[in-house]
């Protein structure tokens, strides 16, 4: 049980971290009009990177949320 608190922690803190870099420098670089990687905006790289990075936590948080053992006897 404390396993999968851990991990539902981990998986909050993550998601909450992402969310803050989000807004940072190392996404919205400052005083970049263009900033390039393989042809392609880097804000969009990392946009997408946050993306796939938050799906893959929600999925782990659906697998290890604490509640998630319990029967609420609610119809699926």
């Amino acid at each position: 049980m404390k396993k999968h608190n851990l991990a539902w922690t981990l998986c909050i803190v993550g998601i909450v971290t992402l969310c803050v870099l989000s807004f940072t420098p190392l996404v919205i670089p400052a005083h970049e009009s263009t900033p390039m990687f393989l042809g392609v905006p880097r804000t969009l790289w990392l946009g997408i990177l946050v993306y796939v990075a938050m799906v893959v936590l929600t999925w782990i948080g659906t697998r290890v949320h604490p509640e998630a053992d319990k029967d609420t006897g609610d119809p699926v």
